[in-house]
């Protein structure tokens, strides 16, 4: 087992490099089951495709077809070809990077979906919107299956480490939990004093964390939902988070210009990642210690020079190289 000590220290020697990937500001960012392969959206209506190998990004395609931004993007979670990207276009498509020229499905979504998740067997793809109406489509048939709506503000979603219940954050600072595929209501959880953001189970469903308005990051029990540990290091809204492959590491993105990085058990420091502008998505390697993000343009009030400063917009970043 790698100390922590030793984690902390490759941590902080490690560099950023980016990677030119869209001509318009990239919103989120995905790696595939394998980690070959990882796949950005973006302003720009398309979804952009590259292999990872050693310590590079190779450009490889684009994903045309969405009218709108490309606002989320997700990966089938044991198939490494099939993606499936939401578009403020208000369509889900599915895509088998094998044939990239074209859409393998193009499902019509009911509104605008900001969160979109795979079950954890792949069956299944849960969109929430807008609107706070929660779908569920059929991977197989292309066809939603059930929706609800609720009376709340439904933030990110997620399906537990079981896939017996599903887990909405919410506006009002907590996380419920609902019975799947009823979505019947079973308990809610106080997380945050303001809006519950962002939810993230662990790679091995031990744990999952939750990011709120407060700017606090808690992790969570994920058997006994009993509370673990919480800190705040961030001055802004939580707005994305993603385990290691090892569960044992913690990534978290605000409009803070850094990348918080803490160990799960703790909540201690690990690394800062210091960004030019702040980060949209954030998205650790399935088996390396290697973080890809996506930020907005480069901020105006931060002019100052850094390594990645002058760089074009619409680039893929990787730290821990």
């Amino acid at each position: 087992v790698v100390s922590t000590q030793s984690t902390g220290k490759e941590l902080g020697r490690s560099r950023t490099k980016e990677f030119s990937a869209h001509n318009s500001k990239a919103h989120c960012v995905a790696w595939n089951c394998t980690g070959k392969y990882i796949a950005s959206g973006s302003l720009d209506k398309t979804a952009f495709v590259q292999s990872f190998k050693e310590d590079r990004l190779s450009r490889e395609f684009s994903l045309k077809g969405h009218e709108d931004a490309v606002d989320q993007i997700a990966w089938h979670p044991s198939d490494p070809n099939m993606l499936s990207t939401v578009s403020t276009d208000k369509t889900l498509r599915l895509w088998d990077i094998r044939t990239p020229q074209k859409t393998v499905a193009c499902i019509t979504t009911k509104g605008e979906v900001i969160n979109m998740t795979w079950k954890s067997d792949g069956s299944t793809i849960a969109l929430g919107n807008k609107d706070d109406l929660v779908c569920f489509v059929d991977y197989k048939t292309h066809k939603i299956i059930a929706d609800k709506q609720f009376d709340f503000e439904v933030n990110e979603i997620g399906w537990n480490n079981t896939d017996e219940h599903f887990y909405l954050t919410s506006g009002n600072g907590s996380v419920h939990i609902t019975q799947y595929p009823s979505l019947e209501p079973l308990l809610q959880i106080p997380a945050h004093t303001a809006h519950c953001i962002c939810l993230k189970f662990s790679p091995d469903k031990q744990h999952f964390a939750t990011g709120g308005a407060d700017a606090l990051i808690n992790i969570w029990d994920a058997f006994e939902l009993s509370y673990l540990t919480s800190y705040s290091r961030l001055e802004w809204p939580v707005r994305t988070l993603s385990f290691n492959h090892d569960g044992r590491l913690l990534a978290a993105g605000s409009e803070d210009l850094v990348i918080d990085i803490a160990f799960v058990e703790t909540g201690e420091k690990v690394a800062t990642v210091s960004c030019n502008a702040f980060p949209f998505c954030v998205a650790w390697h399935p088996s390396q210690n290697i973080l890809a993000y996506v930020t907005d343009d480069k901020s105006k009030h931060n002019e100052k020079h850094s390594r990645d400063s002058d760089k074009t917009t619409g680039c893929v970043k990787l730290f821990g190289l």
